[in-house]
């Protein structure tokens, strides 16, 4: 497995590691932003990354891997390669208030143990929504696993959550970030 300096170095020269001034898509700002899908432009580096974190699963009883839209696509996608499990992914219904529901003809079955990959997770946000999506098909999510961890431990989960590598990056509200008030540009990078 990579000591984490290794994977902070894998993150810069991908250029998955931005510094500068975001909104994210929880609405909160950071100094720093981590584009995932900059590391997936770089199949042998991505397939190593996840395969470091399937190394972190220890829920033996996964039925399916599911991904959130855009950001869990991928890696889910890379974890379901390595764990030899089916794969689908949940995406906004922009005709629903923007619920998150499996399309394209993917399905849950009632029952089905499983495991949700996301890139990064800050609030949780998007991963609450997936799981719910399961759940409401009769689902059972067993495992959380991201490649990311920028939480700050507030993220919480009521299932196991694992992840390749924490960071501690600042975030600030909109009303109260220092970015804002020295007048550096708002970059929105994430899909919401």
């Amino acid at each position: 497995m990579l000591a984490k300096d290794e994977i902070i170095e894998a993150l810069k020269k991908t250029e998955a590691l931005e510094e500068g001034h975001f909104k994210l898509s929880s609405g909160l700002h950071s100094d720093k932003y981590v584009q995932c899908a900059k590391i997936f432009q770089y199949p042998w580096v991505a397939s190593k990354l996840c395969k470091d974190l399937s190394q972190k699963i220890t829920i033996g009883n996964i039925d399916k891997i599911a991904g959130p839209a855009m950001g869990g696509i991928l890696p889910a996608y890379e974890m379901s390669k390595i764990l030899s499990k089916p794969n689908v992914f949940s995406e906004r219904d922009r005709k629903e208030n923007d619920e998150m529901k499996f399309r394209r003809g993917f399905r849950i079955q009632p029952g089905e143990k499983i495991l949700v990959v996301e890139d990064v997770i800050t609030t949780g946000k998007s991963v609450q929504e997936i799981i719910e999506a399961i759940e409401s098909n009769g689902g059972e999510v067993s495992l959380i696993a991201s490649l990311i961890d920028r939480s700050q431990g507030k993220a919480g989960f009521d299932v196991p959550y694992v992840s390749l590598i924490e960071l501690d990056i600042n975030t600030y509200e909109p009303n109260i970030c220092p970015l804002c008030a020295k007048n550096i540009p708002l970059i929105k990078p994430g899909s919401r």
